[in-house]
């Protein structure tokens, strides 16, 4: 992964990663509010030695005291010292309790002995840590062997009493919330790192071309409205997702597809956008001038007859099982070079129909009479339909919906294609969000409007008005078309069949 993609999750679970962060700083807050302060008090006691007057013998002293030093620091927590403090303060707790809050320490080479108490209390824990100082005091003279003259050689004296604290020690107010926001961060970026690594659905043009090794060509943005307006580049060409479905016309010429010029259109699963980025990617190469031919091969569930408001009674099993002639059923749609081959009834039988002999003549004969051939086939997992086409064409056009094709129906849809030798000539990212970390946008860096412009339709090249002069052109619902200009094409794909047969 690249630093764009940590990027892209940060962004992505932002919201995640700042609510488990607040919510680790509330915990952290809330239990060190809860918990009782506690306050600390300390009292120093010098340790020494009391014969000796030369210098060697102060020094054998020194020696003396600095290695029983640690003898006496473990005296501190111990009931003979512990107790006559519970005796003397009236402490309600045993020796034993007490000792959890009494803690001694001795710096290295040195005889001075600190005593700390702990405890909710600051006076009561100052008056412990002196009264524990003075019990060791007297403890370890008594503990220690007589010299000659009766006394004790240890003497320690207390150099420091232990005042009330002014503030708590604990619980850290600043170190707690310092820790709670930070834990509350880790676990926010592991959520959304575990997230992100659990979610299997594409979103990122990238995912999708290690999937299936094929180039994207293209990006359709979001829009919410588009079921009302599903002819996006006809009803609104100024908008991005026109624009988008403009920038895949570009891409799609520059596909090798070794002389031949139709697509087969297809998905992985339903309801990712293929029929209308067919219709829109068929019309957006009519208005570059282009000869198109449109043909909804979905035999199961039509869908271009309805989107194009053109009568769809008759049409693709009609010419396929020759109880019609294309010239006969093929519609000239929107004023432009732009002819709809309707899918017509269906058929029981729509696989063995798309994958017949009659089918690859039609689209060889097409190839001949349009510049480009566009098919809208089914998708590829519920049917084998499209992979039986896909043979006869020059390859498919996979369509993935951004944010709900999964990597595994991804992976089979290309598989289903590998499996009949079909080509995927390239790959189409539908429903890309325009904001956010996976937008149109984001993925490619900049789009419709990035420049500051604002494209006008394009204007009807020489070849459409002349068509359109030929046929007195269609009204705006694309349902008009003239028998003249049909009889034309119905010849021209009558002397393609006849080449055919010739170089046959």
């Amino acid at each position: 992964m690249e630093l764009s993609d940590y990027l892209r999750i940060l962004r992505k679970n932002w919201l995640l990663i700042m609510a488990l962060t607040f919510f680790g700083l509330a915990v952290m807050t809330v239990y060190t509010f809860s918990r009782t302060p506690i306050y600390e008090s300390s009292s120093t006691i010098f340790v020494s030695t009391q014969a000796g007057s030369t210098a060697a013998e102060l020094q054998q002293g020194s020696t003396f005291t600095q290695a029983r030093i640690n003898t006496y620091v473990g005296l501190v927590a111990t009931p003979i010292v512990l107790e006559p403090v519970v005796t003397e303060l009236g402490i309600q707790s045993s020796s034993e309790e007490l000792a959890k809050d009494v803690r001694a320490s001795a710096t290295l080479n040195s005889t001075l002995i600190t005593i700390t108490v702990s405890d909710s209390d600051p006076t009561r824990a100052a008056q412990i840590a002196n009264a524990t100082a003075a019990s060791l005091a007297r403890v370890v003279p008594q503990l220690e062997p007589a010299g000659n003259d009766g006394s004790s050689p240890v003497r320690l004296s207390q150099v420091s009493a232990a005042q009330p604290a002014a503030s708590s020690s604990s619980p850290n107010v600043i170190l707690n919330l310092v820790i709670g926001t930070i834990a509350g961060l880790a676990i926010g970026i592991g959520a959304a790192a575990m997230r992100t690594a659990l979610d299997s659905r594409i979103r990122t043009p990238r995912e999708a071309e290690q999937i299936t090794s094929a180039p994207g060509i293209g990006a359709i943005a979001y829009d919410s409205k588009a079921r009302e307006r599903p002819l996006i580049v006809h009803a609104d060409p100024l908008s991005p997702r026109a624009e988008s479905f403009r920038a895949l016309r570009t891409n799609l010429q520059f596909l090798d597809m070794g002389g031949r010029s139709s697509f087969v259109v297809t998905s992985s699963i339903p309801s990712e956008g293929k029929s209308t980025t067919t219709i829109n990617l068929a019309i957006a190469l009519a208005d570059a001038g282009m000869r198109v031919a449109l043909l909804d091969t979905d035999l199961r569930k039509p869908k271009v007859a309805e989107y194009l408001s053109i009568e769809g009674g008759a049409g693709l099993t009609d010419v396929l099982i020759g109880r019609a002639k294309v010239n006969e059923v093929m519609l000239p749609w929107g004023g432009r070079s732009l002819y709809v081959l309707p899918a017509g009834k269906i058929p029981p039988n729509p696989s063995e129909l798309l994958g017949s002999a009659q089918m690859g003549t039609l689209l060889s004969m097409l190839e001949k009479d349009f510049d480009v051939v566009l098919c809208d086939a089914p998708p590829l997992l519920p049917v084998t339909d499209a992979a039986i086409l896909a043979r006869v064409t020059s390859g498919a056009l996979m369509v993935v919906a951004a944010g709900k094709t999964t990597r595994h129906q991804l992976t089979g849809a290309t598989e289903a294609l590998n499996t009949v030798g079909a080509r995927l000539a390239g790959f189409v990212m539908s429903m890309v969000p325009t904001r956010g970390p996976d937008s149109y946008y984001s993925a490619y860096g900049y789009g419709y409007g990035a420049y500051g412009y604002v494209e006008t339709p394009n204007k009807p090249t020489r070849s459409q008005r002349k068509l359109t002069k030929r046929t007195g052109g269609p009204d705006a619902s694309g349902q008009g078309h003239d028998d003249a200009t049909l009889d034309e094409l119905g010849f021209s794909l009558r002397r393609g069949a006849r080449e055919t047969q010739t170089e046959g």
